[in-house]
């Protein structure tokens, strides 16, 4: 998994399989908590969306490298995921220099043992890859440059250029996709409810704002 400062990228993952990955409201709100610990120290977060067997994260990456708490010291996992606290993990006695892909890491390992504890099951919950595509370099999309009559020129389309707003509204509106909810604000597990009232619920309005990100 590529993932570089100063850009956009949409992470996803989903259940092994195409399996559940989250089995009742609290497992939903122990994720969130695993992303407010793992994801924010490194990024601002555009939007989000969880799924029964996936999630969506669209992220501006900050920095790769951040001091973390060491989760394991201060955390009783089988605890939290049935009694989930954002604010858990608001002091922490030791912490450790980490990447933001061994946090990703950290992030579906733990909450991958957690919920095998609740559910009585064992082995992979999510897909062994977890999918980081950039949104905000071109030649990720397509081929930036081409050859014509000698002349080297910047291949893009409206299409690709939009994309990073093509792919904000594909999160918010996916659970009205997949056929869970007739409306976007009626899923609860999603950014789009705090987006519409302005509120910074793990989303960062400033940056939606600066990458031009609009809903449709």
């Amino acid at each position: 998994m590529y993932l570089q400062s100063g850009h956009l990228f949409h992470l996803f993952n989903q259940g092994n399989n195409r399996q559940k990955i989250f089995f009742n409201n609290e497992n939903y709100l122990f994720f969130l908590s695993k992303i407010k610990l793992q994801i924010l120290p490194y990024s601002d977060i555009l939007a989000w969306c969880l799924m029964p067997n996936h999630f969506h994260l669209l992220l501006y990456v900050n920095k790769l490298e951040e001091y973390l708490c060491q989760e394991k010291t201060i955390i009783n996992e089988s605890t939290v995921v049935n009694n989930p606290n954002p604010n858990a993990f608001s002091s922490c006695p030791n912490t450790i220099k980490r990447t933001i892909n061994e946090s990703i890491g950290i992030m579906l390992r733990t909450y991958t043992r957690a919920v095998n504890k609740q559910e009585n099951r064992t082995g992979s919950l999510f897909r062994e890859e977890t999918k980081a595509i950039c949104l905000s370099q071109k030649e990720r999309i397509s081929e930036n440059w081409f050859q014509s009559m000698g002349i080297t020129r910047l291949n893009f389309t409206p299409v690709e250029y939009d994309y990073p707003n093509i792919c904000f509204n594909y999160i918010l509106n996916n659970p009205v996709k997949d056929g869970l909810v007739k409306r976007p604000e009626d899923w609860e597990f999603s950014s789009y409810r705090a987006l519409i009232k302005k509120e910074n619920n793990l989303i960062n309005i400033d940056r939606i704002n600066e990458n031009g990100l609009i809903v449709l």
